[in-house]
């Protein structure tokens, strides 16, 4: 039963003050009617003794509030769920933006979720591939992780996230694997690249769509994301599907979050951001993951923007702490041609050790990533003397090592955004640059693998 009000005092912004309500929840959707049949959506911000404080999706401009009506619905924002989801491209409130017929959902799920029960999770140990050498040999991606890609303004995040979205998948079994796409407050050429991108590809057929530009209110950018995760919610685990979430920009929905606290007068954090963001970003990255008795799971990338390139700025610091680990992408990089631009000497996978070897992905992985990058950092090391000191300062050693450093970036790192690599091809290539290095420098590999995979004549092709 809707609960009806005439009772809006005071319209400030975005927000909206209605009095005399009574059992109004906070979270719950409000339709605002105007005399001339116009509609206006919200949901209730804070509720204190009989006064309900909204915020409006589509803001405030042009709102006559005497004769306008309030109208409490009972529910909180959800989103209509169906397996026919998969191949569809919604907006950030879930309504179709592809042109298509609105889904028969067999469910409705609020967008909030539910907590997941720690003593109910199952550890992620399982081989995503990627098809991107620097993070699947090096920074593994594993089942039902959280790994954050932390870039910069104007650095190919987003060719990156359709890489992924494309390329992803799960070796060895024949699962149902999804995909579901997020962007959040981006541009309509974004949009449209993102969109093209998919359906040329194919890659449209097994994924989730959820679209909101930057023009589009700030309140349905703090629900996109939400959005996402609840589709994957439903897709693991009522349909038993492994989904990886990708969303980008977390920056745009800090931004949204910051904007909202703002018109609410809440006293702000650091760099104006709400004190509760760090709160707030874990509700949504703690919804990835396994469970013990459920057959799905869910991954998440979230990509997120720096301020600045800085790593210590709220949104990345804070980040880091809930997520394990991070891929750092390098102006550097992407200034000398690199795509995609992964840094890899301070990115990390906290979880690559467990969805790596023998049954996983090859015997001489781990001794393999552990080789190449103190190699590549011996290599980094070498270049940053010689700038000092001057190329006859390097010793034989030396100066192979800093071959293997630029081998290693042009070859390695660098694939281009629609090459995709097998994880033998990677651990392949791996073998051909350690071969620039003699045998009694590769101190971090087992002999046996040595014996095995190591050709020292590679070095002179």
């Amino acid at each position: 039963m809707y609960k009806q009000y005439s009772t809006i005092r005071e319209v400030a912004g975005p927000l909206m003050l209605v009095e005399g309500v009574s059992g109004v929840k906070y979270d719950e959707l409000v339709i605002i009617e105007q005399s001339n049949g116009e509609r206006r959506h919200g949901k209730v911000l804070e509720v204190e003794d009989n006064k309900a404080l909204v915020q409006l999706f589509e803001g405030s401009q042009g709102l006559k509030i005497s004769d306008a009506k309030a109208k409490f619905i009972g529910r909180s924002i959800v989103l209509d769920v169906a397996p026919d989801m998969l191949g569809r491209v919604f907006d950030g409130m879930g309504n179709p933006r592809d042109g298509a017929e609105p889904l028969i959902p067999h469910k409705r799920l609020n967008i909030n979720g539910t907590p997941m029960n720690p003593t109910a999770r199952d550890y992620p140990s399982e081989f995503i591939q990627t098809g991107i050498s620097a993070i699947d040999g090096l920074n593994t991606l594993v089942r039902g992780q959280k790994l954050p890609v932390f870039s910069g303004s104007g650095l190919p995040h987003a060719q990156l996230a359709a890489q992924i979205a494309r390329q992803a998948k799960v070796l060895g079994k024949d699962e149902k694997f999804a995909v579901v796409f997020a962007a959040v407050g981006i541009t309509f050429e974004e949009a449209d690249f993102f969109i093209n991108d998919f359906r040329e590809t194919g890659a449209i057929d097994r994924t989730v769509m959820f679209v909101n530009l930057a023009n589009d209110p700030a309140i349905e950018r703090i629900a996109t994301p939400r959005m996402a995760i609840t589709a994957a919610e439903y897709l693991a685990f009522d349909l038993g599907m492994h989904v990886l979430v990708i969303i980008t920009d977390i920056t745009n929905y800090a931004e949204a979050l910051r904007e909202v606290s703002a018109a609410r007068k809440e006293v702000p954090g650091r760099r104006g951001y709400p004190g509760y963001l760090y709160t707030d970003l874990a509700t949504m990255y703690e919804r990835a993951g396994r469970l013990k008795d459920k057959q799905g799971s869910i991954t998440l990338i979230p990509i997120l923007s720096m301020p600045e390139d800085d790593l210590t700025h709220p949104i990345p610091d804070l980040t880091g702490y809930i997520t394990e680990g991070q891929l750092i992408l390098s102006r550097e990089l992407n200034r000398r041609g690199i795509t995609p631009p992964i840094n890899v000497l301070p990115s990390l996978s906290r979880l690559k050790d467990k969805g790596i070897g023998r049954g996983k992905t090859r015997e001489d992985h781990a001794d393999t990533m552990n080789q190449l990058f103190a190699a590549y950092s011996q290599g980094k090391d070498a270049k940053e003397l010689a700038v000092i000191l001057g190329d006859a300062a390097l010793t034989e050693i030396d100066k192979l090592y800093v071959k293997f450093a630029d081998a290693f970036e042009e070859q390695y790192i660098s694939q281009g955004f629609y090459t995709n690599r097998t994880i033998e091809e990677t651990l392949d290539l791996g073998w051909k640059l350690l071969s620039i290095l003699p045998r009694s420098e590769l101190k971090r590999i087992r002999d046996e693998y040595l014996d095995k995979y190591y050709k020292a004549e590679e070095a002179a092709e």
